[in-house]
């Protein structure tokens, strides 16, 4: 048996709040989903203790060690990552400063490569980009391939980790459309869900009904993974199209009949303070793809 155990040491040029992004940044070699699975076999350990959650918060001088173990054979597929190549490609920005840049993201595309992901991805769109601009795109949130809308990459790790922490800290808004199957019990509510020793929040509003959907304007007070598609589906109101956590039969016959080709899932919004004090709001127009089924349902 063939064991591998890298070592990490968290310093002010590889410093990120996130354990995470941390591994990201440290261990490129290594593709993404990987990562993942290292961290919930507990392969990871900050200070001598496992650690699986990617979340949890780094600090200065940590050490981090990350151990896995197989054949030859299995950890070469382990080690198998497409290479992060700059590769150039329309972009949509909405903001730019020496700090930050926002992008409109458009639905269909990832983010970063993953598993099975072969095409071209945003960050590889913004390493190029940043290249000949003279920065190295940072992501400091997520967005779903079929997500679109506003998405957030910082120039520096020192911006990076000042978004997280405003992240952190709910400093930061960020709002959603998105249509739901049926009509939610409260035209104006908030959902608070526990999970794992997580609290998950947010609030939406019906914007506007439906023979058989809604319409919800939704801000995120927290921003755990999946967290909008999870909750409302919890709610009796799943996202139209989703079809892992919502209803594949009425998610079928809503696509025939109105031309939805993925879950109707937009990120509108992202406002927060900028460095000077004045605030910044960060928007993205509603897509086309998504105007076109909502004049359907009138």
């Amino acid at each position: 048996m063939i064991v591998i155990e890298r070592e990490f040491r968290v310093d002010n040029a590889n410093h990120y709040e996130r354990l995470d992004r941390f591994l990201r940044n440290a261990m490129k070699d290594i593709k993404l989903s990987s990562i993942y699975k290292l961290l919930r076999k507990g392969s990871v350990r900050v200070n001598g203790k496992r650690v699986r959650d990617g979340s949890y918060r780094l600090h200065l001088n940590d050490s981090l060690t990350v151990t896995y173990s197989g054949d030859v054979s299995r950890i070469r597929r382990l080690d198998e990552s497409r290479e992060l190549v700059p590769r150039k490609m329309p972009l949509e920005i909405l903001f730019e400063d020496s700090d930050l840049i926002a992008i409109d993201k458009p639905p269909g595309i990832s983010v970063h490569p993953g598993k099975g992901i072969q095409i071209i991805t945003l960050v590889e769109g913004l390493l190029a980009y940043g290249k000949e601009n003279g920065f190295d795109p940072l992501p400091v949130h997520r967005l779903d391939k079929h997500t679109s809308g506003v998405i957030v990459f910082a120039k520096s790790p020192g911006s990076a980790r000042e978004m997280a922490r405003m992240f952190r800290e709910r400093e930061i808004d960020k709002t959603y459309y998105t249509l739901v199957k049926g009509n939610p019990p409260y035209e104006h509510k908030s959902i608070t869900t526990e999970r794992d020793g997580y609290v998950e929040r947010l609030e939406y509003r019906i914007e506007k009904k439906f023979e058989d959907a809604s319409l919800l304007y939704v801000k995120l007070l927290t921003g755990k993974k999946h967290q909008i598609r999870r909750q409302m589906a919890e709610l009796g109101c799943p996202v139209v199209g989703d079809d892992v956590y919502g209803e594949r039969d009425f998610n079928r016959q809503f696509k025939k009949a109105h031309g939805l080709k993925r879950y109707f899932l937009h990120c509108s919004s992202i406002s927060f303070r900028g460095k000077s004090g004045e605030m910044l709001s960060i928007s993205s127009k509603l897509p086309s793809d998504l105007e076109s089924v909502l004049a359907s349902l009138k």
